[in-house]
C-alpha cells in the first residue's frame, strides 16, 4: 500500500459528489429505523426485513458501486490516471491502495449504519445487529474489489455494476437457488446468519461455501485489477 495514493484517493472521493451519495444511503437507513421505532415498529422481525432488503440488499451493493469505481474509473476517464503510472508506483501496489481506500469507506459507512438501525429495531436480540454488521463488513470488501476491478475494465463500469446489483443479485440471486451460491448479497447474509441465532433470519448458502468464495472473488478480483493496470499504456490509450 502507498500513503501518498492512498491520500490522493481520499481526498478526491471526500471531495467529490460521491461522498454524499455514500453518506445520505446509511443516513437513510437509520433514518428509516428510528420511524419505525418512532411508531412502535420495532421488533426483531421488523429488523430482519430492513437489514436483508435495505442494508445488505441495497445499500451495500450501491455503496460498494459508488466506492469501488469511483476511487479508479474517474481518472481512467480524465485521463489523469497516466500521471500516477508514470510514477514509480508498482501497478498491484496502486490497485491495492486503491481498493483499501475503496473498502475502508464502505467497511465504514455500512457498518455504523447497519449496527445502529438493526440496534434501534432489535437492541441486543439474537445477535441480529452483530451478524448483520459482520456481513455487511465482508460483504462489503468484496463489493469494493470487484467494482474496483470493473472500474478498470470498464468505462462503463457503473452500468454494469448497476445491472450485476440489481439484475443478478436482486432477481437472478432472489429467486433461482442455484444462482444464490454466486451472489455476495447471499454471501455477507450468510455471514449474519451463522451470527444471528433469530428464527425470522436463514439462508441457503453454507458459510464454509460462502467465506471461501468470498476470499477468492476479493483477492483474485485485486490480483486482476492489478494485471490490468499494467497494460495500460502512458499515452492513455488501454
Amino acid at each position: 500500500m502507498n500513503t501518498v495514493v492512498a491520500d490522493i484517493t481520499y481526498r478526491a472521493m471526500l471531495g467529490r459528489k460521491r461522498i454524499w451519495l455514500l453518506v445520505l444511503l446509511p443516513l437513510a437507513l437509520v433514518v428509516i429505523a428510528a420511524l419505525f421505532r418512532l411508531i412502535g415498529g420495532q421488533d426483531e422481525h421488523t429488523a430482519v426485513t430492513l437489514m436483508r432488503s435495505f442494508a445488505i440488499g441495497t445499500m451495500l451493493p450501491l455503496l460498494g458501486l459508488i466506492a469501488g469505481t469511483g476511487v479508479v474509473a474517474p481518472e481512467i476517464e480524465d485521463g489523469t490516471i497516466i500521471h500516477l503510472l508514470a510514477k514509480p508506483i508498482s501497478r498491484p501496489v496502486i490497485a491495492l491502495t486503491k481498493f483499501v481506500v475503496a473498502a475502508s469507506l464502505v467497511v465504514v459507512l455500512a457498518g455504523v449504519s447497519t449496527f445502529a438501525a438493526a440496534y434501534l429495531l432489535a437492541g441486543g436480540d439474537s445477535g441480529v445487529a452483530t451478524g448483520f454488521t459482520l456481513g455487511a463488513v465482508v460483504g462489503g470488501i468484496a463489493y469494493a474489489a470487484v467494482f474496483l476491478l470493473l472500474g478498470v475494465l470498464t468505462r462503463h463500469a457503473v452500468t454494469v455494476g448497476v445491472i450485476y446489483a440489481l439484475v443478478w443479485e436482486g432477481v437472478v440471486g432472489g429467486y433461482v437457488p442455484g444462482a444464490r451460491k454466486f451472489s455476495i448479497q447471499q454471501w455477507a447474509q450468510s455471514v449474519a446468519d451463522h451470527v444471528s441465532s433469530s428464527p425470522f433470519f436463514s439462508t441457503d448458502v453454507a458459510l464454509g461455501f460462502a467465506l471461501p468464495a468470498m476470499v477468492i472473488v476479493t483477492v483474485g478480483a485485486l490480483l486482476w485489477a492489478g494485471q490490468r493496470l499494467r497494460s495500460l499504456s502512458l499515452t492513455g490509450d488501454d
